[in-house]
């Protein structure tokens, strides 16, 4: 299966998760699309100052790859800064959050994959 650019579906959330501005999410894959236990595949699009506020996953694993920028992030309450090539991943009950602390729009591709 091909899907192109302009056939994903974009939204946007204001304040995710108690975060500061507006995160612009582009559904590279529907869930509906992917033959496994996948709830999120997307590219998440942070303006300077945008965050995504702290949060858990439970039966549930989120990766977050930099593509591009410099994000803080709080792994468990432990903060990082990472960059373009960089990536986390969250689950089993843990928590995090992820901020753009850069002057360029931060750009991550995130996927989640329950159980």
């Amino acid at each position: 299966m091909i899907k192109y650019k302009n056939d994903m579906r974009t939204e946007e959330r204001p304040n995710m998760r108690g975060g500061n501005g507006t995160v612009k999410i582009t559904h590279t894959l529907e869930k509906e699309e992917i033959n496994g236990p996948v709830r999120l595949c997307a590219t998440l699009t942070l303006e300077p100052g945008t965050s995504i506020g702290e949060h858990n996953h439970e039966n549930e694993d989120e990766i977050f790859y930099i593509v591009s920028g410099t994000a803080k992030v709080s792994d468990n309450g432990e903060e990082k800064v990472l960059y373009a090539g960089d990536s986390i991943i969250t689950g089993n009950g843990g928590s995090h959050s992820i901020e753009n602390i850069g002057i360029d729009t931060l750009v991550v591709f995130a996927t989640i994959i329950t159980y």
